[in-house]
This record gives C-alpha cells, structure tokens and sequence, in this order.
C-alpha cells in the first residue's frame, strides 16, 4: 500500500456516507424505507464479513447473533417496558454475549466442524424461540408498538416510525460501523487476523495466541450482527423467527461473497445488488429468481472475488 492510502480509504469511506446523506433529500420516500433497510442488513453483513473475511472462518449460525438482538430489544419493549436506548443496548449485550459463549465452544473445531457446530447452536436457538412462544410469538413473532418507538431527548423526541428518523438513524448506525470496521481491519490486530487466514500455524509459530484472536473477532462479529438485529426490531418494529433461522444465515454470507470478501464496502454493493436485483425482477417477473440466478451465475464467472474484490484485484489495489 502507499502512503496515501490511509487517506484516499477513509476519503472514500466518507464519500460513501455523504452519497448516503444526499440521497435521502433526493430519493422518494419509498426508496428511503429500502435503503434503510439495506443500510441496516449492510450492517449485519459487515459484521460476518470481520469473521468470514479477514479470519476465514465460515459460519452459518449468525442468525442467532442477528436474532439475538432482534429478540433481546423487541422483547425489552415488549415484555419488560424498556426504553429505545436501554432495549437497544440490551439487544448488543444480549449478542455479544451469546457470541462469547458461542466462540469459546465453537473455536475448539476448525474448518467445515466450526461450521456444522454453529449451524447446530443456530438451530437450537431458532427452536428455543419456538418452544418460549409465549414470550417471543413463535411463528407469528410480534409487532413492536408504535408508541414504544420514540427516543425521547429531553424536550424533544425521535419518532422512529418516521421515515426521515428511521433513515437517517440507520444511517447513523452504518456510518459508525463502517468507519469503527475500517479502523479495525487497517489496524495491527486486523493484520494478525489475516495472517490468520493466510496460515494459522505460521501465525502461532510468531508467537501470537491466535484463539483469543480467533475469540475476540467472534465477539465482534457478534456484536456487530446483534447491533443490526436491535436496530431492525426498532426501527421496522417486528421480531420474527424467520430472522434467527438457519436459512438467515446464508444471506450475509451471499451479500459478502457477492460484494467482495475482507472489503469493507463489500457487504453494502452485496446487499444492494441482491436487493434491488430481486426488487426490479419481482416487477417484471414471477420467475424472479431465476434472473437472480442468472445474475449470480455471471458475477462468480466475471468477478470471482465478488465486485469490489475484482476491483481491487485488477485496477484498485489500495482499497481496504
């Protein structure tokens, strides 16, 4: 990397977020309810791609992370009356939490086990929300009240059922994981996980204690989903099993592989791209998929390493 690196990433990492901001003057309202939520599932994918990108672990079991959150701030408001900051750190802790005791389990595996072990922990929560249907809703889940959603600020107060509010606090949440990500990542611990990726052993054999590594990334990862999770139940006021599903799993990890692998920005072109793929072809088509299909058959022949990946690797190499 050049010197100028460092400034031409953030440069454009703080581009992304002001293209961000304008576009919520520009767009219709429709579209800010989309983006919202692309910026929100965006955030959910960062948090796999710290995991699946720079450590080289697979997972399929972050759904529960996500879910961890959805649940543990919906189910603050619902059942115990909380507040929107008090649920929202509630559905944080609740995921970084679980992903400690996840990674403290699941990190003895390595390989396809990791990723068998966390499908497994994925399906025994999923089937721990069905089983407490009393509480969680089950099936059904359940809708957040409206009234429940406002940040109350003193004298003034966020409605979070507006669409302005609700964007530009998904906005917010994006912006703050995208930046503290790219610090990570561009920072002498992100390289170990890489060196970790790369070849573990070698990694040992230099003296760094590559499971606490391995434990703490887990942490994070987690704690970044779970941050997405309590957002989306606050923000779009619904908890649903759907979310904590094994099958949930597999979307980050599409979004990832499809905006480019260990890039920063890699997880919101994924996102967009499946979203918007999916919402013009569903206009047009029941067929929809098989558009999808298609479209994801042409970027793994053209891009290999996902979108942004390929860029890097042929034309932009300086890019986190």
């Amino acid at each position: 990397m050049s010197e100028a690196s460092p400034a031409k990433a953030y440069a454009l990492h703080l581009g992304v977020i002001a293209l961000l901001f304008v576009l919520s003057f520009v767009l219709p309202e429709y579209y800010h309810g989309l983006l919202a939520r692309i910026m929100v599932l965006a955030v959910f994918a960062m948090g796999y791609n710290m995991l699946f990108g720079y450590v080289g672990l697979l997972s399929l079991g972050h759904a529960m992370f996500f879910g961890a959150g959805l649940y543990g701030a919906g189910l603050a408001i619902i059942q115990l009356g909380w507040g929107v900051p008090l649920a929202f750190l509630g559905g944080i802790a609740s995921g970084a939490v679980l992903a400690l005791v996840i990674g403290l389990l699941a990190l003895r595996a390595t390989g396809v086990a990791f990723m068998i072990v966390t499908m497994m922990f994925a399906q025994v929560f999923y089937l721990l929300i069905l089983y407490f249907a009393a509480w969680t809703g089950g099936d059904q889940g359940q809708v957040v009240p409206q009234p429940a959603r406002v940040l109350n600020l003193g004298a003034t107060s966020l409605d979070l059922t507006n669409p302005t509010v609700r964007y530009m606090s998904a906005l917010a949440l994006f912006s703050l994981v995208l930046l503290v990500t790219l610090a990570v990542v561009r920072s002498r611990y992100g390289r170990v996980l890489v060196a970790i990726r790369e070849n573990e052993e070698r990694t040992k054999m230099l003296g760094y204690d590559t499971f606490s590594n391995k434990l703490i990334a887990v942490v994070v990862s987690g704690t970044i989903c779970a941050a997405s999770g309590a957002a989306y139940a606050l923000l779009f006021g619904y908890v649903g099993s759907s979310f904590a599903s094994v099958q949930y799993s597999i979307l980050p990890l599409l979004w990832v592989l499809l905006g480019g692998a260990a890039t920063t920005l890699g997880p919101l072109i994924g996102t967009v791209f499946m979203y918007y793929v999916i919402d013009v072809s569903s206009g047009y088509t029941s067929a929809y998929l098989l558009i999808v299909g298609i479209a994801l058959i042409l970027l793994v022949l053209f891009f290999s390493k996902g979108i942004l990946g390929s860029i890097r690797q042929r034309w932009l190499g300086w890019l986190p």
